[in-house]
């Protein structure tokens, strides 16, 4: 076994994390700011370590190109943007930072109700055009309103936290309910359809699974107590924005706080979407959100939730934890079961 560190790269670093990466992994190779389908070379071929963050779309392609590759180490909690079919057929590991933010998205999510309920989103606009009048900017308070909170993992309990501090009630739905954590924060398990008929704000906090994808779609919106507003900042694949705008303009929902958006990489590839052979169906989806981006009831931020000084700290941190844990055959976070367990050891 060779005693050299296995070449890796990294890709979709900052300036600033780059200094720390390469002090605390030296000889790794900050290659570009770019996601890597963006910046792919040939001579990444030899890498055997690859980090990359959400924009990255590591694709069978992606893979192909790289026949060196034996761990991925991505520098987020989702990993849809990784085939990892592909890697599990190849017996690549995939790592993850499985907690890295749930404080910081939470509060980004209480930014956006808040944003909503109180309109100051429409009130900043209003001010800054020099009229200070009050007309039609009449909130409401969150105190004795019910959250309906999809998901409750790490980030959905810091929510349910906040939002008992507000003095609202709490319903969730979870897959994988807990009973003594429901008693002790005090909130109460429904079911996804009895959450969307009572909550008077929706937070989702799910993953997106092909179970989970377009949960809030034409049907379920049905469901959903009117005039409530629906807050996302965990996937845009988990509603469908067809449906979302139509419930916008009848007024099922009354407003939307989103931070992330389906099909939200199509907003930074315009051009190159011009070019796809699913150039129609994509055209489609940009042109929905340029409409969701110029309504007045919705808030929209740039995939910013977790984006805070202490939360990217940790994503780096955790990553070089990740590589290191891998070059000491103890690889940690891991996300897929790859084909081949007994393969060779790092650097080997």
């Amino acid at each position: 076994m060779s005693t050299e560190t296995p070449r890796t790269v990294m890709v979709e670093l900052n300036p600033d994390e780059v200094a720390f990466i390469t002090e605390q992994l030296p000889g790794v190779e900050a290659v570009c700011e770019s996601p890597i389908h963006e910046c792919m070379s040939p001579a990444f071929a030899t890498a055997e370590i690859l980090s990359v963050f959400v924009h990255s779309r590591v694709t069978p392609d992606i893979l192909d190109a790289m026949p060196a590759l034996k761990f991925i180490a991505t520098r987020s909690t989702g990993y849809d943007h990784i085939d990892l079919e592909t890697c599990n057929a190849r017996g690549i590991l995939v790592a993850n930072v499985p907690r890295y933010g749930d404080n910081t998205v939470a509060e980004h999510t209480f930014a956006l109700i808040l944003s909503l309920s109180r309109k100051i989103h429409k009130a900043y606009q209003r001010t800054v055009a020099g009229d200070f009048s009050l007309a039609n900017l009449e909130g409401f308070d969150l105190k004795g309103k019910t959250l309906g909170v999809v998901g409750a993992g790490s980030i959905g309990l810091h929510v349910i936290r906040i939002a008992i501090g507000f003095g609202m009630r709490v319903i969730a739905y979870d897959v994988k309910p807990n009973p003594l954590i429901a008693e002790v924060l005090n909130f109460h398990y429904v079911s996804f359809g009895e959450l969307l008929a009572n909550a008077d704000i929706i937070s989702l906090h799910a993953p997106l699974l092909p179970a989970t994808r377009h949960m809030i779609n034409a049907e379920t919106i049905t469901l959903i107590k009117r005039g409530a507003l629906l807050i996302n900042t965990a996937r845009g694949g988990l509603v469908d924005t067809d449906a979302l705008l139509t419930a916008l303009d009848e007024g099922i929902i009354s407003g939307a706080g989103l931070d992330v958006l389906e099909g939200e990489e199509l907003i930074e590839e315009e051009e190159r979407l011009m070019r796809a052979p699913e150039a129609a169906e994509s055209l489609r989806m940009l042109i929905r959100q340029h409409i969701l981006l110029r309504r007045p009831d919705v808030v929209i931020t740039p995939h910013m939730a977790f984006y805070s000084r202490e939360a990217r700290q940790r994503i780096l941190e955790t990553t070089v934890g990740n590589i290191r844990a891998y070059l000491a055959g103890t690889p940690e976070n891991v996300v897929n079961a790859p084909a081949g367990q007994d393969r060779e050891a790092p650097g080997s």
